[in-house]
């Protein structure tokens, strides 16, 4: 009884709890200070101090122009990034376009199979995948081993086109295979009800209407190249883009301070303003380009229509999947197995040797993307409102252009200008810098995500449910929340596992050692030889194994919820 009573009592308190919340949500002053909150958050700790740390330092820039050899680096890297991004998503978008329309409308038995495999890239922190590639194509324990050889593809520009081929080939995937789901078939199907060949339909029908989703997918898969940076520099070799060349310049001992300053700032200034001009101007004149050829060809599209034709494209789109993006993908298996038959294992549970900072790494990492999460979902969701009902008027556009700038910036220029930013205040703990360099990284993954879910959502079923007295709280926690839970949960892991994997902002962010998070621990490891290669396979696959645990249980909670 006692219980009983007990527990009824912690329910009376809840509900009376819920209904002062409810209550307050309907005052206009509580409503502004919430919508408030969450703008100041996103003007003081993610726009504004990147552009405060370049502006305030802006002034070193003139030191590097006076160090001829150094510019000269500096500008070939920056040149190099714009051109391997762009290469690659061309790239990746000629070959993923086929296999999501494979995975959409091919009948065979194997396309669930298929389907499932495009995810592991995903599923693999970028360091990992980095540390797995460098083993499929340049080790002898690799493919190079098959053919009696040293090394097939050195470190340099190819292995890096085909590690970021690797990593962004499944976001034109996925991408494609939504707009192709949501496509609906009726004008292709009359197109070829009135005699034009499948390939011709296609192609002057359906991939026109399919712009909008070819032009984000390229953009995602740019921005996801051009800001890559721990796993390119396992795999870079000589060759060097901008985030690579920040990454050594920073590790460098041999430049003075206000050199080194000048020249962080002169290259993260010129990504960061050249990335953004970029994005903005393919978002708006990319949909003004007419593409593909609207002319037919009869002969040629009909002989391009062929089920043998077909086919081989098929086959060869499969064969490019498998070969350079999940065979690489899935290597780091081989050398962790080994690893864990030579007695690493008993050395890392022990903490011995370079395993009690590989703890420690990977206990901050895990603490600073829980806490990024977090701070999103607290302060991004009121921004993903604003922007879903348009509730800043005019002003929401700028407002949902200016949420997306992290995204398009590369992390590691980012965490430079945060570190520039914030370094001037020395009572704020690096501990604090890193957690505002994570939490600037991720915050468009949510707001764009959350943003999009609520506005599928039509406003008449909230507009019906003011009106039949129920309050803003109510409306948030009985109707938007539930049909926007699932948006909420893939915003969160992806904050989560981006957080999670960045090596860029983090390298720029920390100031010591002991701040390093477990990508930057890992990536030194095997850039710098610090560890045995067991060593690195067991600690590799010891931050894949921990990751998908997380991604599991918090998959099964919240199912259950």
């Amino acid at each position: 009884m006692e219980k009983q009573h007990s527990i009824k009592k912690d329910y009376n308190a809840m509900y009376n709890l819920i209904r002062k919340l409810d209550d307050l949500s309907s005052r206009n002053s509580i409503k502004c200070l919430v919508y408030a909150s969450s703008i100041i958050f996103f003007l003081t700790l993610i726009l504004l101090p990147p552009i405060l740390g370049i502006l305030e330092n802006i002034g070193q820039v003139e030191a590097i122009f006076h160090e001829p050899r150094l510019l000269s680096s500096a500008n070939a890297a920056i040149i190099n990034s714009f051109i391997m991004a762009f290469t690659v998503a061309t790239l990746d978008l000629v070959t993923a376009l086929p296999l999501a329309w494979f995975i959409v409308r091919s009948r065979s038995k194997i396309v669930h199979f298929i389907d499932t495999l495009v995810d592991i890239p995903f599923l693999i922190p970028t360091a990992a995948l980095g540390y797995s590639s460098l083993r499929f194509w340049s080790s002898k324990s690799g493919l190079p081993g098959i053919f009696g050889l040293e090394t097939l593809i050195s470190p340099g520009f190819t292995l890096v086109l085909l590690l970021h081929f690797a990593f962004s080939y499944p976001v034109i995937v996925r991408v494609m295979v939504g707009e192709l789901l949501n496509y609906k078939e009726v004008y292709e199907v009359a197109a070829r009800t009135l005699g034009a060949s499948p390939f011709t339909a296609v192609r002057t029908i359906t991939l026109p209407l399919l712009k909008p989703g070819i032009i984000a997918s390229f953009l995602l898969a740019f921005a996801r190249s051009l800001s890559e940076t721990g796993a390119t520099v396992m795999v870079a070799g000589p060759w060097e883009n901008g985030p690579i060349f920040l990454f050594r310049v920073i590790d460098r001992t041999d430049i003075p301070a206000f050199l080194k300053n000048g020249i962080l700032v002169y290259v993260s200034s010129i990504l960061i303003l050249t990335s953004t001009i970029i994005f903005f101007l393919i978002g708006l004149l990319a949909p003004k380009i007419k593409f593909p050829i609207r002319r037919v060809f009869p002969s040629i599209d009909r002989n391009l229509s062929r089920s043998e034709i077909i086919r081989f494209r098929n086959g060869l789109t499969l064969l490019i999947f498998l070969s350079i993006v999940v065979a690489p993908s899935i290597f780091i298996a081989l050398p962790m197995i080994n690893a864990l038959l030579d007695g690493t294992l008993g050395d890392a549970v022990a903490g011995l040797g370079p395993w009690g900072e590989f703890w420690h790494g990977m206990l901050l990492s895990y603490i600073i993307s829980l806490l990024s999460t977090l701070l999103n979902i607290i302060f991004g969701l009121p921004a993903s409102i604003l922007i879903a009902r348009r509730k800043l008027g005019r002003a929401t556009s700028i407002f949902k252009a200016l949420t997306s700038v992290p995204i398009i910036v590369p992390s590691i220029a980012l965490g430079t200008s945060l570190k520039l930013y914030w370094g001037r205040y020395p009572f704020i703990h690096e501990f604090w810098v890193l957690l505002f360099s994570h939490t600037t990284i991720t915050y468009t993954y949510f707001v764009e995500s959350m943003a999009a879910a609520i506005e599928s959502i039509p406003l008449e079923i909230e507009e019906v449910a003011s009106t039949l007295g129920a309050k803003p709280l109510t409306i948030f926690r009985k109707i938007t929340l539930p049909l926007t839970k699932y948006s909420g949960f893939s915003g969160a892991v992806l904050v989560f596992t981006r957080a999670l994997g960045e090596t860029g902002a983090a390298k720029a962010a920390a100031r010591s050692r002991e701040s390093w998070t477990l990508p930057i621990l890992l990536v030194d490891w095997i850039v710098n030889k610090r560890a045995t290669e067991s060593q690195s396979a067991l600690g590799i696959g010891l931050y894949i194994i921990s990751s998908f645990i997380i991604l599991l249980v918090l998959r099964l909670l919240t199912r259950r919820k």
